[in-house]
């Protein structure tokens, strides 16, 4: 058994790392993206940039027998006066698919956030250091996942025994598009996002282009999922078109129908999976947008209200019911001529029962706990027999 360290550094290529769709080279480290830069040259809100570049679902992916590992990152914190501070972003270690350690980095640059005047102030900081020791001694791979919430960038890699890229598993890549939900809001830790939880059970190779409050039926985002490899691609809709009061009913049908036929034009025969809102009790009947508590705020919580009315629904505003019933609609009448498209109703994944057993703290976002039934439920209904995405027999493919 070793008993000092005789590190060796490993420069942080492309081929050690899973899960994003580009990879920016810095003066500072390498930077994950979620989305290509042509993407990210058509939306000039930062909101999305701030999304797309917090790395859920991508880790770095390691063959080798080193007990020690150590990672130096550069993350950027997010502060938001007048709210409680946010807690450092996980970094979590699984050997041979198994959770093993987590840590976090307090280092790293500092984004303010004035959710009152919209203005953005960054400050640099200092590189920290994810550190793992008492791994065991024997060839083995080592994933680290990055923290799905936070954005960071890869500094140096260090191990006390040498590296690889893990050859190819031959596993499924599942390309996943969904809203904060789906990026891991309120999830303790990146493997327990429900994507990620959802993945561990088949297991696929996952991509997550969750993006919190941009799941809004961007066509950058289709195309993106067009020209990025997928052998399963699933699709959830509908929660932040109603955040946002973002479009009517009347505009709603050809935007799902227009971000479908993009993905169909780089994947016209892999299973292609709708996926409606999961329950969230503040907008099932009443429409957006969502804002704040401002007497939550007041007191230094963060809690999420409906400022729409019911009433306005007859009149063309997205609720989560009117949107269930669209995609429902749509997915069936595409359906005839697509044999590879299906619908699976949110509700499914977490209803009604779900919410009186683990309610939403905030009102939109679930916990840990939920991320868990949700992933496992999906693995379950989509994954498993008779699933969309279940494995042909012999195949190993959809």
């Amino acid at each position: 058994m070793r008993t000092e360290n005789h590190w060796i550094t490993t420069p942080v290529t492309t081929d050690l790392l899973l899960g994003a769709l580009e990879w920016e080279r810095t003066e500072r480290g390498l930077i994950p993206h979620r989305l290509p830069a042509r993407a990210r040259a058509q939306n000039p809100d930062p909101l999305l940039g701030l999304a797309e570049v917090q790395p859920s679902g991508v880790r770095m992916l390691l063959r080798t027998r080193a007990t020690a590992v150590e990672l130096d990152v550069l993350p950027t914190k997010r502060v938001y006066p007048g709210i409680s501070a946010r807690p450092d972003g996980v970094y979590e270690l699984l050997v041979d698919g198994l959770l093993t350690a987590s840590t976090t980095v307090p280092d790293g640059d500092t984004l303010t956030l004035d959710m009152a005047t919209g203005s953005l102030e960054h400050r640099a900081g200092p590189v920290g250091t994810a550190r793992f020791t008492g791994l065991p001694d024997r060839v083995k791979d080592v994933e680290i996942w990055l923290p799905h919430d936070e954005a960071t960038q890869l500094v140096a890699l260090r191990t006390d025994a040498p590296v690889a890229p893990v050859p190819d598993r031959g596993r499924r890549v599942w390309l996943h598009h969904g809203s904060s939900v789906s990026h891991g809001s309120d999830a303790g830790g990146p493997t327990s996002t429900w994507p990620a939880v959802a993945a561990a059970h088949e297991p696929v190779d996952l991509v997550n282009l969750g993006l919190s409050g941009n799941a809004l039926l961007d066509p950058f985002t289709a195309r993106a999922m067009r020209d990025t490899r997928a052998d399963l691609i699933s699709v959830k809709i509908g929660i932040n078109l109603v955040n946002a009061d973002l479009m009517r009913a009347r505009a709603l049908g050809p935007a799902v129908h227009g971000f479908l036929d993009t993905i169909r034009e780089g994947h016209p025969d892999v299973p292609l999976l709708v996926v409606s809102p999961t329950l969230c009790p503040i907008h099932e009947h009443t429409p957006g947008p969502t804002a704040f508590d401002p007497e939550a705020l007041r007191t230094g919580r963060k809690v999420f209200q409906a400022t729409g009315s019911a009433a306005e629904a007859s009149a063309g505003k997205l609720t989560l019911t009117s949107v269930r019933e669209t995609l429902s609609r749509i997915v069936r009448e595409r359906a005839a001529e697509d044999p590879y498209l299906s619908y699976l109703d949110g509700r499914d994944l977490y209803g009604e029962k779900d919410h009186e057993e683990l309610p939403l703290p905030d009102r939109l976002h679930p916990d840990t706990a939920a991320h868990r039934r949700i992933g496992t439920r999906f693995a379950e209904l989509v994954f498993g027999p008779g699933g969309a995405f279940a494995p042909v027999s012999g195949t190993g493919t959809g």
